[in-house]
């Protein structure tokens, strides 16, 4: 009996000391995320289930049942403090960027507990909010019971080194998190290798080691001590050959990704030469993107209320009303700040972005800033070279969003369409402006195709634009407008 009661002692000690640290979460449910009850029903979403089919195995827990001799352990979430830096002026935009920084770490599997911000000029060059903030942050995360810090910029290696030799606990910043994310949803061979690439041109100038980690490796003072023949001179320390191999390893992603180019290539060879129009989705994570493929395709592609839950592009093939075929490419999202290491390695990625005959930019109306939105999806496309391209704005999200708040989107983008994934508000008129905006076929042509040649009438239809079309009895008088190569087919039986 004593035993059973200190382990309820130990047990309840633990439970009301987590929900002690629950009181204290501030952030709760992060703006970017939409109610957790929200149920999209836009196809089968196949990728959802199976990612979260597999969550626990009954029987494999490794929770200690005799807590009288040692210390009581449970598996758990890591409770964060996010901590910024603004400028006067800012601290709305700085507020926006704490609440999407919350919506990132609790998609990377953490429990916010709470958020501050510090209002400098500049941020300090030592500790990032200066020694004596830090000592002040220290305080806030002991009370809180937080193990570990995010810091909502990209901390440099010495910053990140001196803020953890003050607050005691892992330090982390905004990038370390985004790559923690597609590390988690990369699924592809391709997507998993641009993540690696991505983490490790992160990791490379942040390596550091101490003690044995710094000695020399076969060489120096080693050959002195007796090592004997073939380890005199100056040697190599631990952390250098650390480097060489993150270096041999990127080398090889670099050529595993060119490899993947190909097939890809290929695929949009294809389309060009039968001169299939295309047309992108692009915009900011979680702003509806896949929904929308979903609702305008039928493609079954992951829909999940969550920060970058789909990584890989996924093209499907439709039709216009009038029978011309094009194909709507989902891309992955951005974000404010996204990390130059990965625009570098999903740039193979967003090559269907740059590829495209029209971009079609999403926005989440119902964001507390969707101006934000636009302008980092603007300056994503900009690194990419996609700018030049037709854009069309779609507010999507419309069923969570005022009259009021309306009239505010129709000021950012006077042209934009309102649309809602969910209800399907404005799915109509945004597929019948999206199919008037697709390039035509340049070269008009007037024919009279033989009956036997019934091929040639269904090319037309998937790559060209009938004028007029009527049957006669020696064949089918057809004016259209076709590219160059069909042109020249029908050349042949010219009326």
């Amino acid at each position: 009996m004593p035993e059973t009661t200190g382990t309820d002692d130990v047990v309840d000690r633990i439970i009301s000391r987590d929900e002690a640290h629950s009181t204290s979460r501030v952030f709760g449910t992060a703006q970017a995320l939409q109610d957790s009850n929200t149920i999209y029903d836009d196809g089968q979403q196949w990728d959802l289930q199976d990612r979260h089919s597999l969550r626990r195995v009954v029987g494999l827990s490794t929770e200690l049942e005799d807590v009288t001799e040692v210390e009581y352990r449970q598996v758990r979430m890591e409770n964060v403090v996010l901590v910024g830096v603004y400028r006067a002026g800012t601290l709305e935009d700085a507020e926006n960027s704490l609440q999407e920084l919350a919506a990132l770490a609790e998609t990377a599997g953490s429990v916010v507990l709470d958020g501050v911000l510090q209002r400098r000029p500049n941020p300090d060059p030592a500790t990032y909010i200066g020694r004596g903030k830090a000592e002040e942050l220290k305080q806030i995360v002991d009370s809180v019971g937080a193990d570990t810090v995010i810091a909502d910029t990209e901390l440099a290696p010495s910053q990140r080194r001196a803020l953890e030799d003050v607050i005691k606990v892992k330090v982390i910043d905004r990038t370390a998190v985004i790559l923690d994310i597609f590390a988690q949803h990369a699924k592809t061979r391709e997507g998993k290798a641009q993540v690696e690439l991505a983490q490790l041109e992160y990791l490379l100038p942040r390596l550091r080691g101490w003690g044995d980690s710094m000695s020399r490796q076969a060489g120096g003072q080693v050959g002195a001590a007796g090592a004997g023949m073939g380890s005199r001179g100056p040697g190599e320390t631990k952390i250098e050959l650390d480097r060489r191999r993150i270096r041999d390893r990127m080398a090889l992603l670099r050529r595993q990704i060119r490899s993947f180019a190909p097939a890809r290539e290929a695929k949009r060879a294809e389309r060009d030469r039968n001169k299939v129009p295309s047309v992108a989705i692009a915009g900011y994570t979680n702003a509806g993107k896949s929904s929308l493929l979903n609702r305008l395709t039928n493609a079954g592609v992951l829909v999940e209320n969550a920060l970058f839950a789909t990584l890989d592009s996924t093209v499907r093939r439709t039709e216009t009303a009038d029978g011309r075929v094009f194909t709507l490419a989902d891309t992955v999202g951005f974000v404010r700040n996204l990390p130059h290491q990965l625009v570098e390695a999903f740039r193979s990625t967003l090559e269907e972005v740059a590829g495209a005959d029209l971009i079609v930019h999403v926005v989440d109306g119902s964001h507390p800033d969707p101006a934000s939105q636009i302008q980092t999806v603007h300056d994503v496309l900009a690194e990419v070279d996609a700018r030049a391209i037709p854009e069309i704005v779609v507010f999507n999200k419309m069923d969570l969003v005022s009259d009021d708040d309306r009239l505010v989107l129709a000021g950012l983008a006077p042209k934009a369409v309102f649309v809602s994934s969910r209800t399907g508000e404005g799915i109509a008129e945004l597929r019948s402006i999206v199919e008037d905006a697709l390039p035509l076929p340049d070269v008009e042509v007037s024919a009279l195709v033989p009956y036997s040649r019934g091929d040639l009438i269904s090319h037309i239809h998937e790559e060209g634009q009938f004028l007029e079309q009527r049957h006669e009895a020696e064949g089918t008088f057809v004016r259209v407008r076709v590219n160059a190569r069909l042109a020249a087919e029908l050349e042949a039986f010219a009326a």
